[in-house]
């Protein structure tokens, strides 16, 4: 059988189960399960029982609302690739847009010092190394089944990864971190019940909720900063779109900071917060 014979019923399975990119990820699936790049699909004469049979599984699994990139075990973010799987969040490609905040504001900097904090998969801090490789980068993880991946992501960047809250990482860097960055959790409690079925039933919660208005961890994550930037550093930190005047108001309230700013994502959505630390 051919790819695109595949395909076209492929992706009507994945829509029927309200999967949100269905083309998208019948065609991921299957360039997998062949082992080709996805854009060289049609070049593919024929695809065998044996490999029909593995698509099949995968598209059950992901019909039931498994994550894509469990299925895969791989996820890109930017210009680089992370191993993702049960236990650790899967990064979204929102939050790509902060990762490229967080590399403008340190890049012409001569050797800028740069803390990831709830690094998670390391996607953040990975990017950060990749793109700034004159600049020191930390990253901190509480989960331990997340951190496990973030040491595999890691691996071979210079990135000082260690396990600990962002509440009380980093003691010994006070005062001189040019760049905070941290996509923190953000979900309110109560919206439990609203969350994509591939991030409630897959993703760790201690990663997604954060208390009854969503923003417990921005004001740890405001504490924070306050304590490791140098005066001038900044901070920048990942929220729901709906937040898109509490979590700059978190910052505004506490008084200390210059520039407090929300951006959009590229749909149109507030999606980061980013703050300046007053002199």
């Amino acid at each position: 059988m051919r790819p695109r014979q595949l395909l076209g019923a492929a992706a009507a399975r994945l829509a029927a189960a309200g999967v949100a990119s269905p083309d998208n990820d019948a065609a991921v699936l299957l360039a997998h399960v062949l082992d080709v790049p996805r854009g060289r699909l049609d070049m593919v004469r024929e695809v065998g029982e044996p490999e029909i049979a593995a698509y099949d599984a995968l598209l059950s699994r992901r019909a039931a609302r498994v994550p894509l990139q469990h299925l895969t075990g791989l996820a890109g973010f930017r210009y680089v690739e992370l191993q993702v799987g049960p236990g650790v969040f899967v990064p979204r490609p929102e939050t790509e847009l902060l990762a490229g905040w967080a590399v403008d504001a340190a890049a012409p900097l001569e050797r800028p010092v740069v803390v990831d904090l709830c690094t998670g998969s390391g996607a953040i801090a990975k990017a950060v190394a990749h793109e700034v490789p004159h600049a020191v980068v930390h990253a901190v993880e509480l989960d331990e089944d997340a951190i496990a991946w973030a040491a595999r992501n890691l691996a071979g960047t210079g990135v000082d990864l260690r396990s600990g809250s962002m509440a009380t990482a980093f003691d010994d860097l006070a005062g001189t971190v040019d760049v905070v960055v941290c996509n923190p959790p953000y979900i309110p409690l109560e919206a439990w019940e609203s969350v994509a079925p591939e991030a409630r039933d897959h993703d760790p919660h201690l990663a997604l909720f954060s208390g009854a208005d969503g923003l417990d961890a921005m004001r740890v994550l405001e504490r924070r900063a306050r304590l490791l930037l140098r005066p001038g550093g900044a901070v920048g930190a990942e929220h729901a779109d709906v937040q898109g005047e509490s979590a700059p108001g978190v910052f505004v309230a506490a008084g200390g900071w210059s520039d407090v700013r929300d951006h959009r994502d590229l749909a149109g959505r507030a999606r980061f917060v980013t703050a300046t630390l007053a002199g």
